[in-house]
């Protein structure tokens, strides 16, 4: 199975980063490679291009086998090459368990000693819901999954309002890319779903990036993107408290939240190409470019995301369903339907802090890693 691993440059000071990537590639390590840990568990790909799900594997049989690490080790490489990796049943995982597995997954797969799970901006909101056993946790970002609270936190923000339908590409993002160091491993278990709605969508940006032609891709390999998200400081603003410091990597300090990300990345596990901070959620602007050229392109990758439905693995949730992802390589997106009917929708979310984004001139896209043709 193929796979791969990293080094980077976004935000190096002297020729090497402080945390752990170089700030060029010139000798990149080899990908990391499946060493067949899983292949007792039973499987199907959900879609030819993304997603694996293991309909009858428990994520704490992983956790307490004999050889954990390596199969934590295999999972992580499993997603970042599958994109998304569901399971169902997980009743007995815990949040202990969860954060755990979460951390493990990228500690395990060469993210940055120094980092570990994301903490949550507005963890001190005053509306922040209380886990299972009545306890609230850092780590875990519960309201942001509750579709009753994320309501009240994005009133905070100006012009949120509209009479207008909702335009759902505003929904497609990777977890925390308002942040320096943006996620890696994100880990989400659905604790309770309504009778209908509310599904989740992943999309490859590996895919994506396939499917754009060899001269474009190179122009959009020189571009970053601002990718901020205010609805935090205003939200603490409201709230009179302040955002949580640091967040999971000592370079994800203060309350700026606006870094600009490559828009095309390396996957450090894969070593493949993947458009990254090019749409979506929380990317503002294209930097560098004229604001009509900016719009072109956002709108451009936009629409090979929404006419290409081959690319995207949805999840219908049931209770105690889970899904792991690797925001390197792919957005998502919630169905906001719940509205509609009667019932929440309430997940529990960790989500692991990786390295800083940057791109491996030397590596590949997925086809062409793989020998599969384009088209």
């Amino acid at each position: 199975m193929p796979s791969a691993t990293e080094n980077g440059t976004n935000g190096a000071t002297n020729g090497t980063s402080n945390y752990g990537i170089p700030a060029s590639c010139p000798s990149c390590p080899e990908p990391l490679k499946y060493s067949g840990t899983l292949d007792q568990y039973p499987y199907f790909e959900v879609t030819p291009i993304i997603g694996r799900e293991y309909p009858t594997l428990k994520v704490t049989d992983i956790l307490r086998a004999p050889n954990a690490k390596e199969q934590i080790r295999d999972l992580a490489i499993i997603i970042s090459e599958r994109g998304v990796v569901f399971f169902r049943d997980q009743g007995d995982l815990n949040v202990p368990d969860q954060k755990k597995f979460c951390d493990l997954l990228g500690k395990l797969s060469g993210r940055p000693e120094e980092n570990g799970l994301h903490v949550h901006p507005i963890y001190r909101d005053p509306g922040n819901l209380k886990l299972p056993d009545g306890t609230t946790d850092e780590n875990i970002a519960s309201y942001v999954i509750n579709s009753d609270a994320q309501k009240k936190i994005y009133k905070t923000m100006a012009k949120r309002q509209t009479d207008e339908p909702r335009d759902l590409s505003r929904e497609w993002h990777s977890d925390s890319t308002f942040e320096n160091v943006p996620s890696d491993f994100s880990f989400l278990k659905m604790e309770e779903t309504p009778p209908h709605g509310g599904d989740t969508l992943w999309c490859s940006g590996y895919e994506i990036y396939d499917r754009i032609s060899p001269p474009f891709r190179s122009f959009l390999e020189g571009l970053t993107a601002t990718c901020a998200q205010p609805v935090f400081r205003s939200a603490a603003a409201a709230g009179n408290y302040e955002v949580m410091s640091p967040r999971g990597s000592p370079l994800n300090t203060g309350d700026e939240f606006a870094p600009s990300h490559p828009v095309v990345r390396t996957n450090r596990i894969t070593g493949w190409k993947a458009i990254f901070a090019g749409v979506g959620l929380h990317v503002t602007k294209i930097n560098g470019v004229y604001a009509h050229e900016d719009q072109m392109i956002r709108d451009y990758i936009m629409r090979l995301i929404t006419r290409n439905h081959d690319c995207i693995a949805r999840m219908k949730w049931t209770k105690n369903a889970a899904a792991i992802w690797n925001n390197t390589c792919v957005w998502h997106a919630a169905t906001p339907d719940t509205h509609l009917v009667e019932g929440n929708r309430v997940g529990v979310r960790a989500s692991s802090i990786g390295e800083i984004p940057y791109l491996d001139p030397n590596s590949k896209s997925r086809r062409e890693a793989l020998g599969i043709p384009i088209v």
